[in-house]
C-alpha cells in the first residue's frame, strides 16, 4: 500500500495527497508542538510541512515503507526556519524600541500555557537541550523513528542521531537526579525510551 501511495503522489494525485495528510497529520503536529511548545506554530508547521511535501513530492522514493521520516525531516527544518524568523522579528523589535517601550508577551505566553500540563512539561525537558538534541528526543524517544529513520529525516549518519541522542539523555537525566545510560545502553542500537521526558507519548 505504501509504495502505491508513493506512486500516486509522484503522479502527482490529489486523492493521494489527501490520503498522505489524514495518515500523517496528527504525527506531524505533535511533532511541531513538542519542538515549538506552541498550538498555533504547530499548526502551521502541518500546513507548510504538507504544501512542501506536495512541491517535493518528485523527490519520493519510488520503493521505500512509511513516508513519516520523510515528513517529520520536512517538519523538522520548517521548525527551523520558523525559529531563525522569529529571532529576525525580535532583533528587528529591539533595534526599534526600547526596552521599556516594547511590549513583552511572555507573561500572556505563559499564562496560555500554565494550564497545559502537557505543554509545559514538553518546555520544561527541552529547555536544557540545544535545538540539534531537541529535533533528535522529538523523533526517537517520542515518534518512536530507529535511528536510521531519524538520520533519514534530519539528513545525517546514523552515527550523529546516536551521539545526539546521548547527549540529550545524559543532560536530561542529570536534571532529574538520574544515573546516566552506560555506554553499552547508548550503542545497543536503538534509542533508550525508558523514562522518557514528562509529556512525550507515541504517534
Amino acid at each position: 500500500m505504501e509504495q502505491s501511495l508513493r506512486a500516486r503522489l509522484r503522479a502527482g494525485q490529489a486523492q493521494a495527497f489527501g490520503e498522505l495528510f489524514d495518515a500523517y497529520a496528527p504525527a506531524v503536529y505533535r511533532h511541531g508542538l513538542r519542538l515549538t511548545g506552541d498550538r498555533l506554530a504547530a499548526e502551521d508547521v502541518v500546513s507548510t510541512t504538507f504544501l512542501h511535501a506536495w512541491r517535493q513530492r518528485g523527490r519520493i522514493d519510488a520503493d521505500g515503507a512509511s513516508l513519516l521520516p520523510w515528513l517529520l525531516g520536512i517538519a523538522t527544518n520548517v521548525v527551523r526556519n520558523l525559529d531563525r524568523r522569529n529571532r529576525r522579528d525580535r532583533d528587528l523589535l529591539a533595534r526599534l524600541t526600547t526596552r521599556d517601550q516594547a511590549p513583552d508577551f511572555a507573561d500572556d505566553v505563559a499564562a496560555q500555557l500554565d494550564g497545559e500540563r502537557e505543554l509545559a512539561s514538553v518546555r520544561a525537558a527541552l529547555a536544557a537541550l540545544r535545538p540539534a538534541e531537541r529535533e533528535v528526543i522529538a523523533l526517537c524517544v517520542w515518534a518512536e523513528l530507529d535511528y536510521a529513520s531519524a538520520a533519514q529525516a534530519l539528513g545525517v549518519p546514523i552515527g550523529t542521531v546516536q551521539s545526539r541522542l546521548a547527549r540529550a539523555r545524559r543532560k536530561l537525566m542529570r536534571l532529574r537526579g538520574e544515573p546516566s545510560p552506560t555506554l553499552r545502553q547508548v550503542d545497543s542500537g536503538r534509542p533508550i525510551v525508558a523514562s522518557r521526558p514528562a509529556g512525550g507519548g507515541t504517534q
